[in-house]
């Protein structure tokens, strides 16, 4: 069989060993002592695609990125390699040879063992894919596509298949991504670790349609007893502009009718001709 020896691998005395001395139940040997970075799992899979061995799904991807390209669909992994008896077989949870679950966690649409099962991992029919964090934690929004935390039940902005996009800051599709995921105030969805990176470069709106990610209130708040405290000019007063130069000063000018509007209040000083709203900011 193709493939390459992974650390962890044992040989098939191990399970008769275990078991013999008393040590632990033959299903749970070698439980959480193989795997890879993404998986503790005791078996490898075999991918339809190469016919190649991989400890999973994610190594087989990443190991085809700089040569010939391609990737595994879970649904159609038929054959699995026992990490403790080297034994090939068709998917299932047990070894058929050993007798070991070779997942404390397993799913048979999905093709998909795990011994850690603190991640609270469930599938959902209506995703078609495993979700970790537990079931009763999340539902599934039927226009997003995608299951979300229960705090955003009825409380977020629904974008048709919002999460069946990439994320448009590192561009990786979210759907299936192993990596957590934040729902703007506008619906659209990025990582979690990349919309904090944006934020610590001081971006707050979204990439794709720019409206503001987070809730700004008390930060106009500040911007208008800032601005309100900021005294005319006297050449200014009463006075009418549409085509003002980019000053530091104008711009302050700009943003405290801007404020002011979206308050429904009447200009504060003068009359400037804007266009952006707060929505865009």
């Amino acid at each position: 069989m193709g493939g390459a020896h992974f650390p962890g691998d044992n040989d098939a005395g191990e399970v008769d060993a275990a078991c013999c001395d008393g040590e632990v139940d033959l299903r749970d040997v070698g439980k959480m002592e193989h795997g890879c970075e993404h998986y503790r799992r005791r078996c490898k899979i075999v991918a339809p695609c190469c016919k190649q061995v991989f400890p999973c799904r994610h190594c087989h991807n990443e190991a085809t990125v700089s040569g010939d390209r391609h990737t595994v669909c879970r649904q159609d992994i038929e054959k699995v390699v026992c990490l403790l008896c080297d034994t090939e077989q068709p998917v299932s949870q047990a070894c058929v040879s050993c007798g070991a679950n070779m997942g404390e966690y397993f799913c048979d649409i999905c093709k998909f063992y795990d011994d850690d099962t603190e991640k609270g991992q469930y599938h959902c029919n209506d995703c078609g894919i495993c979700r970790v964090g537990g079931k009763e934690n999340f539902f599934h929004c039927v226009k997003c596509g995608s299951c979300y935390s229960v705090a955003l039940r009825d409380n977020h902005q629904c974008v048709e298949n919002s999460m069946r996009q990439n994320c448009p800051i590192c561009y990786e599709y979210l759907f299936d991504s192993l990596q957590g995921t934040r729902v703007l105030n506008c619906g659209h969805t990025m990582h979690m670790e990349c919309f904090t990176d944006m934020v610590k470069h001081n971006k707050y709106t979204c990439p794709i349609c720019s409206k503001t990610a987070l809730d700004m209130s008390h930060h106009w708040e500040m911007l208008d007893q800032e601005i309100e405290a900021t005294i005319m000019p006297p050449v200014y007063r009463y006075k009418h502009f549409h085509n003002l130069p980019r000053t530091n000063f104008c711009s302050l000018l700009l943003l405290t009718n801007q404020l002011a509007s979206h308050r429904g209040k009447p200009p504060l000083f003068g009359c400037f001709a804007t266009t952006a709203t707060r929505s865009q900011r």
